[in-house]
């Protein structure tokens, strides 16, 4: 027995149709299934961190305010806040990567 009497058996009238020329397109949107580990990792929720904050800001001045709040916040300690405010006056504000303009994570997700 072919591949095509197999399908013919086992799917008459998806076979039917196919072989009569009357299929109707439908547009699939997406496919549910049993999320895999990537993509539960990808529906976390995403918690930015200071160097999320720093590449939002235009200038050194905003980054440092950053820092400071941080800082305040507890979320660093006063080793972080010194080691960074010198990593931006020794190599600049972009230390951390490209500007993230509005709308960043939209566009490139929340991995970049």
């Amino acid at each position: 027995m072919s591949d095509k009497d197999d399908f013919a058996k086992n799917y008459p009238a998806l076979d039917r149709e196919m072989k009569d020329g009357n299929m109707k397109k439908m547009k699939i949107d997406g496919v549910s299934g049993k999320p895999n580990q990537e993509e539960r990792k990808r529906e976390q929720t995403f918690l930015p961190d200071i160097a999320d904050y720093i590449r939002r800001c235009d200038t050194t001045e905003e980054a440092f305010e950053i820092v400071d709040y941080m800082l305040k916040r507890g979320k660093i300690n006063q080793t972080e806040a010194k080691e960074i405010k010198n990593a931006i006056k020794q190599k600049g504000l972009r230390v951390f990567g490209e500007k993230k303009e509005e709308g960043h994570y939209l566009h490139h997700g929340i991995d970049s």
